[in-house]
């Protein structure tokens, strides 16, 4: 494998080094895998904390692994060992926390090695790009006993947690269905260009990992890898573990849906370079009430004047969310010539979201607890939701899910391949 080691080799040790034990006058030392988009975002949030800093940074890009070091320096007046294979960066003995900032086809095997080399994570969302993944993940986090937390910032944001109360609160009435949208530009990406050279500075062949090799084409690398099968679920994927995460924590779900059909396509942009679909409708049955996610990728608007949100329809009234505010549509009761619902609400943001999720995982680090705004069993949750939407619409399938056995119920053809990937050699399926 070309991936190779940047950082001189005397800071390397040579097993795996157990968790270490910070002293109260000890530095957090975090190292970041992926430090393009996110992943750096979530290391600028965690060096606002001053007990905080950044030992190592990986990438397979070298010139993204220069320029955010260049930056990293200038935050932290301290250089950062730099390592373009991350085996390398988790052999660190003082690491304790490691940010996995990588495409979700990476995320499952970078987690499962940093839990064995006794590190905690802060891992971004959706966990995993297979169901079987999120599993495995879940098991080795509680295997090695390591703090982790997903990148689903919503679980820290006080206006979701005020949606949350009200909603317990019993004043709309009862819930009978739950409606879900994301309509982003991005979705549709733009028309097919053709593949090319690999950059010099680039390490193609480990930016693919266990995915299946193909050519390279920057439309589906940097920032456009997720609405390609091999390496994301599209706006489901994306969006959809922090919306469908807010219904099912308003609704206090905590298990699989009784039934989930869906439909998708390329319907919106036909001639454009997505795998995923650019227009989907997914419905989850509950017992008592249902849930729709609908998206349309390359157009901006939705109800309620939102591109994105959340509607919990109530007998006595609507309540809108998203990362702006949420508040309610009350209900006219004709009988009475009134709403039924006279409280006026609206509750807004205070945009605090990820830096109260970043701080909640370092207190939760010091603290040695593992119920964290968002559990690795909360991410997995999620990411399986999406991944059932995407399942059903690919095989055009009605399925129900048994989350014990770890398979679908009946004989869904075909639907029980979407499972589990096949890693391409020398990598190997982590085994917990």
């Amino acid at each position: 494998m070309a991936a190779g080691l940047i950082a001189p080799s005397s800071a390397l040790s040579k097993e795996w080094p157990g968790a270490r034990i910070t002293g109260a006058n000890d530095k957090i030392q975090v190292g970041l895998i992926g430090c393009r988009n996110m992943g750096w975002g979530d290391l600028n949030d965690f060096l606002l904390h001053k007990d905080v800093e950044c030992m190592a940074l990986c990438d397979i890009d070298r010139k993204i692994l220069d320029g955010r070091a260049a930056e990293l320096e200038k935050i932290q007046g301290k250089k950062a060992l730099l390592f373009s294979d991350y085996r390398k960066m988790l052999e660190l003995k003082e690491l304790d926390a490691i940010i996995i900032g990588t495409p979700d086809h990476w995320h499952c095997l970078q987690f499962v090695n940093a839990c064995s080399a006794g590190k905690d994570i802060y891992v971004e969302k959706p966990i995993a790009n297979y169901i079987a993944e999120c599993d495995s993940m879940v098991n080795a986090a509680k295997r090695y006993n390591r703090v982790t937390t997903v990148g689903q910032q919503q679980r820290s944001g006080n206006h979701w947690k005020a949606m949350v109360e009200y909603l317990k609160s019993g004043k709309l009435g009862t819930i009978a269905r739950a409606d879900v949208w994301a309509n982003f530009n991005y979705g549709a990406l733009g028309k097919p260009i053709p593949d090319s050279p690999v950059p010099a500075d680039v390490d193609y062949d480990t930016w693919q990992g266990p995915a299946q090799t193909r050519p390279f084409n920057e439309q589906h690398f940097h920032g456009s890898w997720r609405m390609f099968w091999a390496y994301g679920g599209g706006l489901m994927t994306d969006w959809g573990v922090h919306l469908l995460d807010m219904v099912l924590w308003g609704m206090d779900i905590k298990g699989m849906p009784k039934r989930v059909t869906a439909f998708g396509g390329k319907f919106a942009f036909p001639g454009n370079c997505p795998e995923t679909f650019d227009t989907q409708n997914v419905i989850y049955e509950f017992d008592s009430f249902i849930m729709n996610w609908s998206h349309t990728g390359g157009v901006e608007t939705g109800p309620y004047n939102r591109n994105y949100g959340i509607a919990f329809k109530g007998t006595n009234g609507t309540l809108v969310a998203d990362r702006d505010n949420w508040e309610i549509i009350p209900e006219w009761d004709s009988a009475n010539k009134r709403n039924r619902l006279l409280e006026s609400i609206k509750v807004q943001a205070d945009y605090q979201d990820h830096k109260d999720h970043v701080s909640d995982f370092i207190n939760c680090m010091k603290t040695r607890s593992y119920n964290t705004a968002c559990t690795i069993e909360n991410g997995s949750l999620c990411a399986k939701y999406t991944h059932l939407g995407n399942i059903a619409a690919r095989t055009r399938s009605v399925l129900v899910y048994d989350d014990n056995s770890k398979k679908f119920a009946g004989s869904e053809e075909g639907a029980g391949a979407y499972l589990m990937p096949s890693y391409r050699s020398p990598w190997k399926y982590p085994s917990i």
